[in-house]
């Protein structure tokens, strides 16, 4: 099967759905890759790099079209892109079938087979191909970048001998794979960070990273998240207290990432105007949902604006493109993933499997036919809750204990009783002066196993100091056996010293250790 890349004609887009090492690991599943020339040049691939990878570097976009049987792109095809498409073929891309419907139309007209990579389900399966978080992550760490580079003063607080420089406060709405990389971002330059969502679950996921936690007082504590693990749209009273505590938080806070964004839906209005306003001169802005509406009342669709009291508000949407050769790089790594699972022989032999979840999630026409939407995956991607299990009361409790102390008992006796008829069998054919020694060393067995075993597994060092003192007695009776006049026994009793010295030794090492930690050096 022949893949291959056409050069994006999107206005302002410097990413490639093929790089070199991704067509290197797409030749190992039998493909044979085509680009197009200078495709790569804006995101720093040229095409000497791909032909040393194995690359065949055509001279047009129709040539390429004409010879490739698999077209991976980043955007969605334009007009010219789709006339070269037939049935023969299939794309890979960026689509937004949602909001393309009359692409989607022609497309399918022309009865190509497309994958949407903004349509892959939400389930663990798929994260290797999940574009739209490797976008999203880039995103909210550009964010961060284009903050600073916007903001008058440093990130990191600093007390220097010409003065003392406050750390920035930054404010992160939402907290999916864009807001937690922001946090991360701007947590790692020394910011105080502090974030906010509608989820209830990612609280921890904030404040592992060091970031503060927003919560809000609202009765309603309900689950903010909806299938698919995007935040559920509010209720107009959550949405009431959630802009009471952004209104409470403008004044303070010196740079705000809004990243609020579910496909297919405008963007929820969060930092409105008056928020704005009442922000400190120098703060800055940075709307993530900028291409579908914006979160913020003052954003301009890929445009940089300064409100009247000197606030920057960024509303660009291009930021995967701005780090275009590290987007390149994880999308042509999705790319490479849906491939791989479209050829599961590894033979270059494309199975465009309907029954598999993710390969019928991403497909959006199939034959001639609109295949979207797709039905829900049988895998969800947030599973159903468990029932809790019912607290038990302290009656009950205390019942299990008995019960469970019973077994013990039970079982112990029958040990005794099997154990005491072995020992009547065996004394049956054993001379008087073996049962002498063996019972002995029976009862040290049973007393030397009651001992370790009730141990608490805390007092690890007064165990070794025990297992110690059991393994001296064995050298004791061992070196008493060395002079037996029998070479079995001599035999015997030596590999007993060895082998109790050896667990002596340890015992004391390890010991020793242990009392270590707790000295200072």
């Amino acid at each position: 099967m022949k893949i291959g890349t056409p050069r994006e004609t999107f206005a302002g887009e410097a990413r490639v759905a093929l790089t070199p090492a991704s067509a290197a690991q797409l030749q190992k599943l039998g493909h044979e890759c085509l680009v197009e020339s200078g495709a790569g040049q804006a995101a720093g691939f040229t095409d000497d790099a791909y032909r040393e990878a194995g690359v065949t570097v055509v001279d047009s976009a129709s040539e390429l079209f004409a010879q490739s049987d698999f077209i991976t792109k980043v955007r969605a095809p334009n007009d010219d892109e789709v006339g070269m498409l037939n049935g023969d073929k299939s794309l890979i891309s960026f689509f937004w079938p949602a909001q393309s419907t009359d692409l989607l139309n022609a497309v399918a007209g022309t009865g190509a087979n497309v994958l949407a990579m903004d349509m892959v389900p939400r389930i663990s399966r798929a994260q290797k191909m999940d574009a739209l978080s490797s976008m999203a992550n880039i995103a909210g760490y550009r964010a961060v970048i284009e903050a600073g580079n916007n903001f008058p003063r440093f990130f990191t607080g600093q007390i220097t001998a010409a003065g003392k420089v406050p750390p920035a406060k930054v404010l992160v709405i939402g907290a999916g794979v864009a807001g937690l990389a922001a946090i991360g971002a701007a947590q790692s330059l020394g910011a105080i960070v502090r974030a906010f969502d509608v989820r209830p679950e990612v609280a921890e996921q904030i404040e592992s990273m060091g970031a503060e936690f927003l919560f809000l007082d609202f009765d309603d504590a309900s689950d903010g998240a909806e299938t698919g693990g995007y935040a559920a749209p509010s209720s107009p009273e959550f949405r009431e207290k959630q802009l009471a505590l952004f209104r409470e938080q403008a004044p303070d806070v010196d740079i705000v990432i809004t990243t609020a964004l579910i496909p297919g839906r405008d963007a929820p209005k969060l930092w409105l105007a008056d928020m704005v306003e009442s922000m400190k001169r120098g703060s800055v802005v940075v709307d993530l949902a900028a291409e579908r509406g914006g979160n913020c009342d003052a954003t301009v669709m890929d445009e940089k604006v300064v409100t009247d009291n000197g606030v920057t508000v960024i509303g660009y949407t291009d930021f995967p493109s701005r780090m275009a050769t590290q987007s390149s790089e994880l999308y042509a790594t999705n790319i490479r993933h849906m491939l791989s699972d479209l050829t599961p022989e590894k033979d270059g032999v494309i199975v465009h499997d309907m029954e598999d979840d993710v390969i019928r999630g991403a497909t959006v026409a199939f034959e001639g036919d609109v295949t979207f939407p797709p039905p829900p995956p049988k895998v969800q991607a947030i599973a159903a809750k468990k029932p809790a299990a019912p607290e038990k009361t302290p009656e009950e409790l205390a019942a299990e204990e008995v019960a469970a102390a019973k077994r013990a008992g039970r079982n112990q006796i029958g040990l005794l009783a099997i154990g005491a008829v072995l020992m009547f069998f065996i004394g049956q054919y054993a001379p008087a002066s073996f049962m002498k020694h063996f019972i002995v060393f029976v009862l040290a067995v049973f007393v030397g196993f009651q001992v370790i075993w009730n141990v608490s597994h805390s007092l690890h060092t007064p165990l070794m100091a025990v297992t110690n003192a059991i393994s001296g007695i064995i050298i004791l009776g061992a070196l008493l056996q060395v002079g037996s006049s029998s070479i079995i026994v001599t035999i015997l009793a030596a590999i007993s010293v060895l082998i109790a010295t050896i667990n002596v030794v340890g015992g004391f090492m390890v010991t020793r250790r242990m009392l270590q930690m707790f000295q200072k050096s």
